[in-house]
């Protein structure tokens, strides 16, 4: 076969399906055009010219799932919280109030509402704005700046009270919801995320550390603070507390959100509607904490504990004969260490119990007894 001959072939096989082409775009086109013209939803598809034909049912769907149930649930019992701080008398003049915001929810009909210490610190006007866009004055019952706990209170009933679980039951992976007003503006925001950890532990900065936190990477953002950290049962198991943007080291993080589980925050909510206060145990010092870097500077006999800076008068700590200069090692049988600051173990007591405690003076090792005061 000569070669004029191939590329004429050739050309007609490209012609032919070029035009097939053509032709399958035009066929589907047209009938592109006819469906759109077609009122009805309901499209037939033909298996066979002869077999009947198969009908498929285009509807709107009201979707729940666990998640939009919970939040249901909860959301109407969670509220905005906007505080004002006043201005203070400087040397350039006054200054300007300060507004504040956080979360909070709701955790019984006759108006009391559990929120963080932190959104409430210094404000001395408090507002609540609840999930319909009603606002109310609230008052500050109690709070607990060591666990970051606060009670407020509002006349009248409340709309929804959010149903309290259980955060002991709680695993590593279990899927949670926090709900809040992240930057005071976006209110009843959710976010999901999961139990990243439980039993967390976070220095504060003031010689304590929040311990047993819940963590999660539910996005928790400023105002998110306050608001309740939910299970699928639509019960609330903790009280977003904070976020940890940035390492000491200087690195970025992402993703780390922590929550007060909400048997501690219930049972100091509790004791703070009782008794206006929640009480904790009272030794009457001011201190440092000494860690092995001090420690090796100063040639301490101990690399953890606490340094007493002054002894208040009358005291549980003057009545036993503490002194400034003691160093105090251990409290009953627990001793102060890396994971165990001075508060904390000091906390883990009562205010009116009887505590041995163990401190140094001068290099050497004392003990005496102290009867525990209380501290609002």
């Amino acid at each position: 076969m000569s070669i004029k001959r191939v590329l004429y072939a050739t050309l007609l096989l490209v012609t032919a399906a070029t035009s097939a082409l053509a032709g399958a775009l035009a066929g589907g086109l047209a009938v592109y055009q006819a469906l759109r013209q077609t009122p009805s939803a309901n499209l037939s598809v033909g298996v066979e010219p002869d077999s009947p034909a198969s009908v498929i049912n285009i509807r709107n769907t009201d979707v729940q799932t666990s998640i939009t149930q919970a939040v249901q649930k909860v959301a109407p019992a969670v509220v905005t919280v906007v505080g004002t701080i006043p201005g203070q008398i400087t040397f350039f003049g006054p200054t300007a109030d300060q507004t504040v915001s956080g979360s909070g929810v709701f955790i019984s009909n006759d108006g009391y509402i559990l929120t963080n210490h932190h959104v409430v610190e210094e404000t001395q006007a408090l507002t609540i704005i609840l999930a319909d866009g009603t606002q109310r004055p609230a008052t500050l019952i109690g709070a607990d700046r060591y666990s970051d706990i606060a009670v407020l209170k509002t006349e009248g009933q409340a709309p929804a009270v959010a149903t309290l679980g259980n955060a002991d039951k709680l695993d590593p992976g279990e899927t949670v919801i926090a709900i809040g007003s992240p930057l005071g503006e976006f209110k009843n925001t959710v976010t999901v995320g999961v139990v990243s950890a439980t039993g967390r532990s976070l220095d504060t900065g003031n010689g304590y550390l929040i311990e047993n936190l819940i963590q999660t990477d539910a996005a928790i953002n400023q105002g998110n603070s306050g608001g309740p950290l939910v299970n699928l049962a639509g019960e609330v198991i903790g009280i977003n507390t904070m976020i940890v943007r940035r390492t000491n080291s200087g690195s970025v993080a992402e993703g780390l959100g922590f929550a007060v589980p909400v048997n501690v925050a219930q049972a100091i909510a509790e004791q703070i509607i009782q008794k206006g206060y929640f009480a904790r145990p009272y030794l009457g010092i001011s201190f440092h904490p000494i860690t092995p870097e001090i420690a090796l500077r100063y040639r301490l006999p101990v690399q953890y504990g606490a340094y007493i800076t002054r002894v208040t008068p009358g005291s549980p700590a003057a009545q036993a004969g503490l002194q400034p200069g003691d160093i105090i090692a251990q409290l009953g049988e627990v001793e102060i260490s890396e994971n165990r600051s001075y508060l904390n173990t000091l906390f883990a007591f009562s205010p009116g119990q009887q505590v041995n405690v163990v401190f140094f003076r001068n290099g050497e090792r004392y003990e005496t007894l102290v009867t525990l005061g209380e501290s609002r």
